[in-house]
C-alpha cells in the first residue's frame, strides 16, 4: 500500500494544476447538484418494529385525519385573572384558519383549561406529517392569535420542531485550529495550505451529503455530524502528512521525492486511521436502525473523502508552497542548530521510569471519572430542553405552568378492532386500566374514524417527556392493555417513541461495543504484528468511553457545572449519542494509537530497547500528536456553544474524549505498559504472523524498494 501511495503522492505533487482542478471542479458540480435537488432534514425519528411506529402507520391507515403533525398554541391571562370564551376564541379562529390544519379544538368545549381558569390549551391538528409541513404554513401557525391583545399567547407542539441552525460559533473551533496549525508549522503557508485543503474536503463532503438529502432522509443532526467528523479529521490528517513532508525537506530531500515519501508513509497511516473511522461509523448499520445507519454512512462518507483529498489535493498545494511550508530561518538557507529533545523525550522517560504510579493513579482516575456513567438515561430531546426564549420552549414553560409537564407528554394508545362494536368495547376496557396505572393523570374519551374501527384514547402522564416516571406508566400501560381480548392497542406519541428509540439503542450498544472491540484487536494486530499491542489498545479505549460518558452524564443529566457549556436544563443524554460516540471515538483512538505506536515499532525493528524504542515513539510524534489532539478538540469543542442541546453533548462528549484518549490513554498509558511488558510486547505467535497480511503502515517495505532503486536519494531521505 505504501509503494501505491508513493507513487499517488508524486503524481499529484508533479501535475498538481490537474489535481487541483478536478478537486475544485467537483466541488462546483456538488454545489449545483446542491441548488438542483437537495431536500429538507426532518427531525422525525423512524425506528421500524417497535410498538410506538406500529401504532403511526395503524394511524395513517385506518385513521389518517389524526395521523398530521399536531401543534397546542398555550393562551395565559395576566396573574390574578381568569380567561373566558370570548377572549380565547379569536385565537382558536385563527388557528383553525392555518393552511393545512384540519382541526383546532375550543378549550372550553374540550376541557382544556386550567383548575385555576388561567391558562387553556388549543390542539391544533395538521392533515400532513411533520415533513410535509412547510415553512409557510408554520409561519402561519406563529400568527395565530397575534390579533388578541392582554393574553399572553405561545406556540408549541411538535409543529414547532426545527432543524439545528449552524451558526458561527463553531467557528471559534476551526480559528483555534488555526492558531494551533501556525504554532505547530512555525509556517503561516503552512498553517493555511492545511487548512485550506481540510475546508475543501469538508465542502465537497458536505455538497456531496446535501445533493443526496433530495432522495435519502436526512435527520437534523446528520449533516452537523458530518460537519463536525470532517473538519476534525480533515485538518487532522493533513497536518500529519505536512509534518512528515517537512521532516524530508528538512533531511535534504527533493521536493517531489519528500511528496511521495510522506504521502507513502504518514498517507499510510492516514488510510488506515480513516479506515478505521468509516468502518466503526458504516457499522452503526448493523444496529438495524435507519436513521442511524443513514447518520453513519453520511458521516463515513465525510471521512472518507477527507482521506481523498489529504493523499492527492495536499501534494499538489505543497507543490505550489514550495519551501513556504518550512520556517523562515530554514527557507532562508541557514544551518539548522542541533536539535533539541522536545517535551516528547522527556514525557517519555519520565513515563517509562515511573511506569507504576503513572499506571495506577490513570486508571484510577479514569475509573473514578466513569463512575456517573452507571446512572446514565436515554431519552430523545423534547422541548423542554429547547433554546430558552424560543417559541417551543416558552409554550412548554407555560404549559407546564398551568396543567403541569404531564401535559407535554401526551401519549396515545391506539384502539384497533373488526368492528365498531369491538372496538368501543375494547376502548372502554382500555381506559379504565390505564386511568388505573400509576403514573397516569387522565385519559380522555375516546375518539373514533368514520367506520368505528380504530379509536384514540389521549393519556396525560404525571411527569414530563424524558421523566423516568414516564418512561414506567409507558411500560406499565402496556403490560396492562396487552391482555385486553378482541382488538390491538398500541401506545404511542412522541413521548413513545422517544422512550422505543432509546430502548432500542441500549440494548444494540452492548453488541455494537463488542464489534467494535473486536475490530480494533482484529486491526491492529494486522498494524503491529503483536497480541498485547491491540489488548493493550482495546482496554485503553474502554477506559476513554467510560470516563467520557462518566463526565457527560456528570454534566448533562446530573447537572454539575452545567453553566460552563451553557447548559440550562439537565436531562438524560439523547439516545443515539453514547452509540455515535463509541464509533467515532473508537477511529479517533486508533489515529493517536497508530502514529505513537508505529514509530515505537520502527525503532524496535531496527535494534533500539524496548524502552529505548518507546521514548524514541514518543519524542517524535508527541507534538504532532498533541497538535492534532488540540485542533479536534478544538473543533468538537466549538459546537459546545450552540444552543441545540444534541449538538452541545455531541461536541462536548468528542471534546472530552479526545483530550482523555490523547493525553491520558496514548501518551500516558500507553508508554507506560509497553515499557512494563518490554520485548513480550512484541510478541506474536509465529504461525499467526506467517497467516497475517503485512499492512506496512510505516512504509518499511517502500524503504527497501527505494533504496535499491537509489540508495543515495533513500538515504539522505533517513
Amino acid at each position: 500500500m505504501s509503494t501505491l501511495l508513493y507513487r499517488l503522492g508524486r503524481f499529484s505533487f508533479r501535475r498538481r494544476g490537474r489535481v487541483a482542478a478536478v478537486w475544485l471542479l467537483l466541488l462546483a458540480l456538488l454545489v449545483g447538484a446542491v441548488a438542483a435537488f437537495s431536500g429538507s432534514t426532518t427531525d422525525k425519528f423512524v425506528m421500524p418494529g417497535t410498538e410506538s411506529q406500529r401504532a403511526l402507520d395503524a394511524l395513517a391507515r385506518e385513521f389518517p385525519q389524526a395521523s398530521g403533525a399536531t401543534g397546542a398554541i398555550v393562551v395565559a391571562a395576566p396573574q390574578g385573572k381568569k380567561l373566558d370564551p370570548a377572549a380565547v376564541a379569536p385565537v382558536v379562529k385563527e388557528a383553525a384558519a392555518v393552511p393545512g390544519v384540519v382541526a383546532a379544538l375550543d378549550p372550553f368545549q374540550v376541557g382544556a383549561v386550567s383548575a385555576d381558569g388561567r391558562h387553556a390549551l388549543v390542539q391544533v391538528q395538521f392533515d400532513r406529517g411533520l415533513n410535509d409541513v412547510t415553512a409557510a404554513q408554520r409561519d402561519a401557525y406563529l400568527k395565530a392569535g397575534s390579533s388578541v391583545t392582554g393574553l399572553r399567547v405561545e406556540h408549541g407542539g411538535e409543529i414547532m420542531t426545527t432543524a439545528p441552525e449552524v451558526g458561527g460559533s463553531e467557528g471559534v473551533g476551526v480559528l483555534i485550529a488555526a492558531v494551533v496549525l501556525v504554532v505547530t508549522f512555525g509556517s503561516l503557508v503552512a498553517a493555511g495550505m492545511t487548512l485550506l485543503n481540510a475546508l475543501i474536503g469538508v465542502g465537497v463532503g458536505m455538497a456531496g451529503l446535501f445533493a443526496l438529502s433530495g432522495v435519502v432522509e436526512l435527520t437534523s443532526v446528520t449533516p452537523v455530524l458530518a460537519l463536525m467528523l470532517g473538519l476534525a479529521v480533515g485538518i487532522d490528517y493533513s497536518l500529519f502528512i505536512t509534518s512528515r513532508y517537512r521532516q524530508f525537506l528538512a533531511e535534504g530531500m527533493e521536493r517531489d521525492e519528500a511528496a511521495g515519501l510522506a504521502t507513502g508513509t504518514a498517507g499510510s497511516a492516514v488510510v488506515f486511521a480513516g479506515a478505521t473511522v468509516v468502518i466503526a461509523l458504516a457499522g452503526l448499520s448493523v444496529v438495524g436502525i435507519p436513521f442511524l445507519t443513514v447518520m453513519g454512512l453520511a458521516a463515513a462518507g465525510t471521512v472518507a473523502v477527507a482521506v481523498l483529498v489529504a493523499l492527492t489535493l495536499l501534494p499538489a498545494f505543497l507543490s505550489y508552497a514550495g519551501t513556504r511550508v518550512l520556517p523562515r530561518g530554514q527557507r532562508a538557507g541557514q544551518e539548522a542548530s542541533p536539535a533539541r529533545e522536545g517535551f516528547g523525550y522527556a514525557w517519555g522517560r519520565i513515563v517509562t521510569r515511573l511506569r507504576v504510579p503513572i499506571l495506577l493513579a490513570g486508571i484510577v482516575g479514569l475509573g473514578a471519572l466513569a463512575l456517573p456513567a452507571q446512572d446514565l438515561r436515554l431519552a430523545l430531546p423534547d422541548a423542554g430542553t429547547a433554546a430558552p426564549g424560543s417559541p417551543a420552549r416558552e409554550a412548554y414553560d407555560l404549559t407546564s405552568e398551568g396543567f403541569g409537564e404531564g401535559f407535554n407528554a401526551r401519549l396515545i394508545a391506539v384502539v384497533t378492532a373488526a368492528d365498531a362494536k369491538a372496538t368501543t368495547a375494547a376502548a372502554g376496557q382500555a381506559a379504565a386500566l390505564i386511568q388505573q396505572t400509576e403514573g397516569v393523570l387522565a385519559v380522555a374519551p375516546p375518539q373514533t374514524n368514520a367506520a368505528g374501527t380504530t379509536a384514540l384514547l389521549t393519556i396525560i402522564p404525571k411527569a414530563g417527556p424524558t421523566d423516568a416516571a414516564t418512561e414506567d406508566a409507558v411500560h406499565a400501560i402496556r403490560a396492562k392493555v396487552a391482555d385486553i381480548k378482541g382488538a390491538e392497542i398500541a401506545v404511542t406519541g412522541a413521548t413513545a417513541v422517544g422512550i422505543d428509540v432509546s430502548d432500542k439503542l441500549a440494548d444494540a450498544m452492548p453488541v455494537y461495543l463488542l464489534l467494535v472491540i473486536g475490530l480494533s484487536v482484529l486491526l491492529l494486530m494486522l498494524v503491529f504484528r503483536s497480541i498485547l499491542v491491540p489488548v493493550k489498545a482495546a482496554l485503553g479505549f474502554l477506559l476513554t468511553v467510560g470516563s467520557t460518558f462518566g463526565v457527560t452524564v456528570a454534566i448533562f443529566q446530573q447537572g454539575h457545572l452545567a453553566d460552563l457549556v451553557g447548559l440550562d436544563v439537565p436531562g438524560p443524554l439523547v439516545s443515539f449519542l453514547p452509540i455515535l460516540l463509541i464509533g467515532i471515538l473508537f477511529g479517533l483512538a486508533m489515529d493517536y494509537q497508530v502514529f505513537l505506536v508505529s514509530r515505537m515499532r520502527e525503532d524496535y525493528v531496527h535494534g533500539d530497547t524496548p524502552r529505548q524504542a518507546t521514548i524514541n515513539g514518543m519524542g517524535h510524534n508527541a507534538r504532532v500528536v498533541t497538535a492534532a489532539a488540540l485542533i479536534m478538540t478544538a473543533v468538537f469543542g466549538g459546537f459546545v456553544f450552540m444552543d441545540d442541546p444534541i449538538i452541545k453533548s455531541m461536541g462536548f462528549a468528542l471534546a472530552v474524549g479526545v483530550l482523555v484518549d490523547a493525553f491520558v490513554v496514548r501518551m500516558t498509558l500507553v508508554p507506560a505498559v509497553m515499557s512494563m511488558f518490554g520485548a513480550a510486547a512484541w510478541w506474536l505467535p509465529r504461525p499467526l504472523d506467517r497467516a497475517l497480511p503485512n499492512l506496512d503502515v510505516e512504509g518499511e517495505s517502500l524503504r527497501h524498494h527505494l533504496a535499491a532503486a537509489v540508495p543515495e536519494t533513500v538515504g539522505a531521505g533517513r
